[in-house]
């Protein structure tokens, strides 16, 4: 699969993972213009095959993504720069996306973390909203995040100080889902990545769904919503696939069907 100018694009045909990595080690691959429409136009390429997980990681051994390139955007309107397509188009995309974060994950990297389903750090990393000392605050949606994932207090904390903090605090804020030691990082996240690809596909995208619907619906809605998912689940060849093969004590063999 070619690459694109700002990212690295790879398809594993065997596990269904795909992998998108930042290409902007010289910046700490900070976002810009370019950046953000080559990780939409590469997840695009990778929706087209048969994915099951996509990775997001950044480039070098230093950060995942230190922030927004202040000078890398064009011009645009306060409210077009508030909402960032490429963090939208993160959330909604129908697989499961993974951020794979070694290093630095800062202000519009980490609003990129947290539009990620599920976020893998190294114990070395950093993160933080720095906005504040700029005069800004976080410009896509990061203090909203993070308020609904963690509490207003921790939001604000985050945002309004301004300082890094550790991927161990992170983790216990539950900001990031797994800390793994800088001599295990890569092999525990191809662990992780590789069991999640081999859950049934649309169980998983339905899981996703409920979840993203969870954050901006009430309890009685999201009911609803998640029973009209299982049922149409219990359609799918998948399930009866998953159903025979437990019955049958056998690992089951999903088609994504």
């Amino acid at each position: 699969m070619d690459d694109l100018e700002t990212v690295l694009i790879e398809f594993d045909e065997t596990s269904g993972v795909g992998t998108i990595a930042l290409n902007r080690p010289e910046s700490l691959n900070a976002l810009n213009d370019q950046l953000s429409q080559d990780v939409v136009t590469g997840l695009q390429r990778l929706e087209e095959e048969e994915l099951r997980v996509a990775v997001i990681e950044g480039v070098g051994d230093k950060a995942f993504c230190a922030g927004a390139d202040i000078g890398g955007f064009s011009s645009e309107s306060s409210v077009e720069r508030s909402e960032r397509p490429v963090h939208t188009f993160v959330s909604e995309f129908p697989v499961p996306v993974v951020a794979k974060i070694d290093g630095y994950c800062l202000g519009g990297g980490f609003e990129l973390a947290l539009a990620c389903d599920l976020r893998l750090a190294s114990a070395d990393s950093e993160f933080g909203f720095p906005e504040v000392n700029l005069g800004l605050l976080p410009g896509a949606g990061g203090v909203q995040f993070v308020t609904k994932l963690c509490g207003p207090a921790t939001a604000m904390e985050l945002a309004m100080r301004g300082e890094h903090v550790s991927a161990e605090w992170a983790a216990e804020e539950g900001l990031v889902n797994h800390v793994y030691s800088t001599d295990q990082f890569e092999s525990e996240v191809e662990s992780f990545v590789t069991q999640l690809a081999g859950q049934a596909p649309l169980a998983i995208r339905a899981i996703k769904k409920s979840a993203r619907m969870a954050v901006d619906a009430g309890r009685s809605e999201g009911r609803q919503y998640d029973r009209r998912l299982f049922n149409e689940l219990l359609t799918t060849d998948d399930f009866a696939e998953g159903a025979a093969a437990f019955s049958e004590d056998r690992e089951p063999e999903f088609e994504g069907r």
